[in-house]
């Protein structure tokens, strides 16, 4: 069955679930599923897969399953390699996607970021062997070999350097050594995979990256996508933040409001002693324990950090 898509989506088979009407009445409705891509091995796919449960959707039970079908949600899973999701999201095939920002800029394709999902952070960097002297400048007339052509070649043109650039699909440290380059561009994390191999960073990052939830760009949200990013956007900052809950001085209230600001105001509600409030706001998690401590230097009492699961704002 051929659906009707978005304006500017390419016309695309789409599946529907059937929901039978109650008693007593005479039609059906169809529902069309939402389509979302999700990396289908490594990192990227284990804590994207635990965030979408938490959610509240669906997990595939084996991990060699490319589909999953959640039908109390209405959404279909598509377990994909994480450098082809942003191609089979602009192309508008899926209406959603999760996987590096390093790898949707690379593959060229239109699309736009809705949440960034606080996890598989890294930077994309130049290396070349430790004991010689690299600026970018340097690269001009060299062989770089990096798995990622596209945001080299953007940067290089944007110094004015014309390089050649050899594309490999992984294990880009060793080419260097085998002669196959005189430099790198890679994904750069703790930065121990380089100094195994002799090789230092150096110049600025070409790209910061996490794991991102895209979609095509420009294009208008339905209301089943905007459902989608909130819940996952709910689950994401409920684990970059944490709900702090203390007892205040009145008097002391204007100064520990300005530590706890939560994202609009603080909650303050009164005590049975009208001297007191109750007072509670979301804080950033990375942040909490110094808070506590410094509220307590302040003056308040039976200071309290709870998770957050989920939120919407």
């Amino acid at each position: 069955m051929t659906g009707a898509t978005r304006s500017g989506h390419t016309s695309r088979t789409t599946q529907f679930r059937s929901i039978t009407a109650p008693a007593g009445a005479t039609h059906e409705k169809d529902i069309e599923m939402l389509r979302v891509a999700v990396p289908n091995k490594g990192a990227l796919s284990e804590s994207a897969s635990a965030i979408l449960s938490e959610a509240g959707y669906r997990r595939r039970t084996d991990a060699k399953d490319l589909t999953v079908l959640d039908n109390n949600n209405d959404v279909e899973f598509f377990f994909l390699r994480p450098k082809d999701i942003a191609i089979y999201v602009a192309s508008g095939r899926l209406d959603l996607g999760i996987t590096g920002r390093d790898l949707a800029r690379d593959s060229g394709a239109e699309v736009g970021e809705q949440l960034a999902m606080g996890f598989g952070s890294s930077s994309f960097r130049y290396a070349a062997p430790a004991d010689q002297q690299w600026s970018v400048a340097d690269l001009a007339g060299k062989r770089i070999a990096t798995s990622y052509p596209n945001l080299v070649r953007e940067d290089l043109a944007g110094h004015g350097i014309t390089a050649d650039i050899i594309r490999l699909d992984g294990a880009v440290e060793i080419s260097i050594q085998l002669g196959v380059a005189d430099a790198i561009a890679d994904v750069v994390g703790s930065g121990r995979t380089l100094r195994q191999h002799g090789l230092v960073a150096f110049g600025e990052s070409l790209c910061d990256s996490e794991a991102v939830l895209i979609s095509r760009r420009d294009a208008e949200l339905t209301k089943a996508e905007r459902q989608f990013v909130a819940r996952v956007q709910g689950v994401v900052f409920g684990q970059q933040y944490v709900m702090i809950d203390y007892d205040c001085p009145r008097s002391l209230l204007d100064r520990a409001s300005v530590l706890t600001p939560g994202l609009e105001s603080p909650t303050v509600a009164p005590m049975a002693d009208p001297d007191w409030v109750a007072v509670r706001a979301m804080v950033p998690r990375k942040d909490h324990q110094n808070l506590m401590d410094e509220l307590s230097e302040l003056g308040a009492k039976a200071i309290l950090a709870t998770d957050i699961r989920s939120c919407r704002f």
